[in-house]
Formats: C-alpha cells, structure tokens, sequence
C-alpha cells in the first residue's frame, strides 16, 4: 500500500540503501590501487595540519607554512619508508643464514610426529611444505616488495605534495560548507579530530609497546630486535589483531636461535606487554577518544582488510570514521545509529529520527 505523499515505503527505502552499499563497495575494492593511498595521503595530512594553522596563527607567512607543511609531510613519509626499506633489506640478507637452523629444527619436529604415530605419507607432504630452503624464495618476495614499496612510494609523495597544498585552504572550505550545511561541516571537523586522537594515542602506545619489546628482543638474542620493534610498532595501528601479527616471526626467529626455551620466553614475555597494551589498555582509550565502540572497531577491520588489503586494517579506524561522520553524524535523522556504533549513547533531540 503506497504511503501518503508519495514517500518511498521504508522497506523498499531499506533495499535500495543495501544494493547502493554493495555497488559502492564493489567500485571501492576495484579501485583499491588507487583508494587506498589517497586515504593515506589524506590521513597523513590531517594529522600534520594542525602544524600549518599554528604557524599561520602565530603569524608566518603563507607561502612558508605551506613549505613547512609539506616539508613536514615528506619528513614523515620518507623516514618511515627509509627505516622499512633499510630493515626489509636487512632481513633479506639475514634469512638464508638460518636455513641450516630451520632445517635442523624440521628434522626434530618430524621426527616427534613421527613417535607419535604420524604416517610416513603425512610426513612427507609436511616435509615439502615446510622446507627451509623456501627462505630464499621468501628473500625474493621481501626484494621484490622493496621494489614495489618504492614505485607506490613516488606516487604517494606526488599526491602528498598536492593534497598538503589543497590543505591550506581547508578552512575556508568548511566555511563554505557550513554556510548550507552545517552539519557536515562539523561533522568533518569530528572527523579531523577523531582521527588525530586515534593517531595519537596509538603512536604512543606503539612507541611503548615497540621500544620495550625491542630491549627484551637484543637482551635474550633475537637477531634484528629493531625490525621486529618497527613491525610490533606498525602493526599496533591495526586494532585487535596486530598483536598477533607481528609477534609471529621474532617468535619463530627465536625458536631458530635459541630453542623452545627462548621461543616460549619470548612468547609469555609478548603475552604480558603487547595483550595488555594493544588489547586492553589501547582499545579503551581508542574508543574514547574517536567514538566507536569495541565491537564496531573490530567489524571495521575485518571490512576493510577484505576490501582494500592490509592496508586497509591499518587505515580501518579512520576510513570507519569517516564513513560514520558523513552518514550519521551529518544527518540528524541518522542520529539515532550513533547508540548503535558509538561507546556512549547521546541524547537524541525529539523528531531527529
């Protein structure tokens, strides 16, 4: 039965919302090569704005805090890509010389399954699976994504240059947009907001976290404790997870140099600093400070890992922000899903929804 005025019955209202969402999705995931590390540049940008607005309030030039805003972007940019590119290279150098290690310690293991009754068979295909010489193959890929890194590096450094340009005028954008609509332009600004308090508090809790495990790492003899201190750092901006992610290879690093003694130490000792850390302590503060409730945060990340890759998780919480600004947070009628997605239910006016 059609409803009065010509409005569009909510069911109907409801599926068309759905198949929008999925045909965006899809043009998302196909454009990933090109989404992806426009986000980036754009989360990049944010974070070091508010450097532009205090030189500009303290009086400097245009010109010169434009210069010093992109400067300051480049500086983040190539510092980070210089310590990956000089840690990848390191470890492509360092790999082949535990093939001898990890052979020995295949034999070991094989030969366990095989007293507790494992078949010959079996044996065989674990065998193949795990041969130690793949760590040349793998010496491969990490040279192979050095090249990689580089070529996206060149592109992103392009954009970087035009999007911290295309920043300066930033104010008076939102000045523009909130003259017709003032509720997207706050919404932006939440958006800016929230995604620097989310840098920040992961920042310095992947400094913490990343520095303590790279002392214990070089105290118990895990070769290339800096490496893995950067991975625990990096990996530390993907919510939940990243613990896990980058615990595996100094665990197994260790289980080569050191046996199950050391492996199982290094293991309990991860446990203790990074769960706490990443997995108690960090989620809580993260959520205050952008908005977004545990659960959320971690449906994000699973979304878009599988939408863009694993940059994706690492951009997960500012991309759902982003998301939850413009189709909630700007829409007074949307309100009401804030108690949904949101750490602490706000007040919702009467006929906002």
């Amino acid at each position: 039965m059609a409803q009065a005025g010509g409005a569009i019955p909510r069911a109907v209202a409801v599926v068309g919302f759905l198949a929008a969402a999925v045909v965006v999705a899809a043009g998302i995931a196909a454009a990933a090569w090109l989404v992806t590390p426009v986000f980036l540049g754009l989360v990049i940008v944010v974070m070091v704005y508010p450097l532009h607005a205090r030189m500009l309030r303290a009086g400097w030039p245009g010109w010169l805090a434009v210069t010093v805003l992109v400067i300051a972007v480049y500086a983040v940019v190539l510092v980070f890509a210089g310590v990956v590119v000089l840690s990848l290279a390191r470890l492509a150098t360092a790999l082949p010389g535990y093939v001898g290690e990890a052979n020995a310690l295949l034999r070991s293991l094989l030969s366990v399954l095989a007293e507790l009754g494992v078949g010959a068979e079996e044996l065989r295909v674990l065998a193949s699976a795990m041969d130690a010489g793949k760590l040349v193959g793998i010496v491969g890929g990490v040279l192979q994504g050095i090249t990689s890194l580089a070529a996206n590096l060149v592109f992103l450094l392009s954009l970087l240059l035009f999007l911290g340009i295309e920043a300066t005028g930033a104010r008076a954008r939102l000045q523009v947009i909130a003259a017709s609509r003032p509720g997207v332009a706050a919404a932006l600004v939440d958006f800016a907001g929230g995604t620097r308090r989310f840098l920040a508090v992961t920042t310095v809790i992947g400094l913490v976290t990343g520095a303590v495990d790279t002392v214990f790492l070089w105290g118990v003899g895990v070769p290339l404790a800096p490496l893995w201190g950067l991975l625990v750092f990096v990996t530390n901006y993907i919510p939940y997870v990243g613990f896990w992610i980058g615990a595996i290879p100094p665990v197994l690093l260790a289980l080569l140099v050191g046996g199950w003694g050391t492996a199982l130490l290094v293991v309990a000792v991860f446990l203790v600093v990074n769960f706490v850390l990443t997995s108690v302590v960090q989620p809580k503060f993260v959520g205050d400070a952008v908005g977004l409730s545990v659960s959320v945060t971690l449906v994000a990340l699973v979304f878009w890992a599988w939408l863009l890759g694993p940059l994706g998780a690492v951009l997960a919480v500012p991309l759902t922000l982003l998301v939850k600004v413009l189709l909630v947070d700007a829409d007074p009628r949307a309100r009401w899903a804030d108690a949904l997605v949101g750490t602490t239910p706000r007040p919702i006016s009467p006929g906002s929804g």
